[in-house]
């Protein structure tokens, strides 16, 4: 319901030959890579470009993912075997209720979650990712909860941007970010609490008050992204900040305003600024 990427299915899958090149090319400059999508797993050649990753010494292979595939153990065994060495499924609720009507797609929630269990009894390092939306945000404690029971590594929580089906169903999936931000902290709270690594991205300074320290985009670290079309870019870091987020004139007097990159751009476009109070 929320899906960033909507708008660029019709671009179709990339062939194995130019994601060859490109995993060439940026090991030039790169030493760590992220595998996602659309959906990364689903490719029949999955395992090849994770070898041929592996081959070319990339120091941590991540893969981005829904996490559905991993419910298979021998997939888990495989993609371990083949050289990832990292894995980020993404867990969109407490509940197959409240995940499943996210995704659109009934069982999912049991897939994902039997997949990090498959996932960290073989001793993977997972971290997930959960996107905060209408319909979720006050369970991201419950969330939380869940997580720790399922001994993730770290995970985060991004607030939604709003693009392709998120920009579409905006009045139904984005909250405003004030109303979310305490329940996020709350998650936090809970992994640290329980000696878990947790992040928050696409949440102002204002917003997070007591864990800058947690805020994703202070720890992102220098990113060239290979994709299809127009998605390619040298520099994510400079994308994102100027064509992807956008701050307004009272961030200048906020003591963060050197390392806060604002809000999604689309946001104020519905919700306008008022919420985001300068820190003195």
């Amino acid at each position: 319901m929320f899906c960033v990427q909507a708008d660029n299915k019709s671009n179709g899958n990339r062939s194995y030959d130019d994601i060859i090149m490109d995993l060439k090319d940026s090991r030039k400059r790169c030493d760590s890579l992220v595998l996602t999508g659309g959906e990364v797993t689903i490719r029949k050649d999955f395992f090849d470009i994770i070898r041929y990753a592996k081959d070319l010494k990339y120091k941590t292979i991540q893969v981005q993912s829904n996490g559905r595939m991993f419910n298979s153990l021998e997939f888990c065994k495989n993609s371990i075997k083949s050289g990832a060495t990292e894995f980020s499924p993404a867990l969109h609720g407490y509940c197959s209720e409240q995940h499943d009507n996210l995704t659109q797609d009934k069982g999912s929630f049991e897939q994902t979650t039997k997949g990090i269990r498959n996932l960290k009894s073989l001793g993977a390092f997972v971290l997930t990712n959960t996107v905060v939306v209408k319909q979720n945000y006050k369970d991201i404690p419950k969330i939380a909860d869940l997580l720790v029971k399922l001994k993730v590594d770290q995970f985060q929580f991004a607030f939604v941007h709003p693009m392709g089906n998120a920009w579409k169903n905006f009045k139904d999936i984005v909250p405003k970010i004030s109303n979310a931000a305490n329940y996020i902290i709350k998650g936090l709270e809970i992994g640290i609490k329980n000696n878990i690594k947790v992040m928050v991205e696409g949440v102002p300074y204002c917003l997070i008050k007591g864990f800058e320290d947690n805020v994703a985009e202070k720890i992102i670290p220098n990113t060239e992204i290979k994709g299809k079309n127009h998605q390619n870019t040298l520099d994510y870091t400079k994308q994102r900040k100027e064509l992807g987020k956008i701050k307004f004139p009272q961030c200048r007097q906020c003591r963060y305003d050197s390392i806060c990159e604002g809000t999604w751009k689309e946001y104020p476009e519905i919700y306008g600024s008022e919420e985001f109070k300068p820190i003195i």
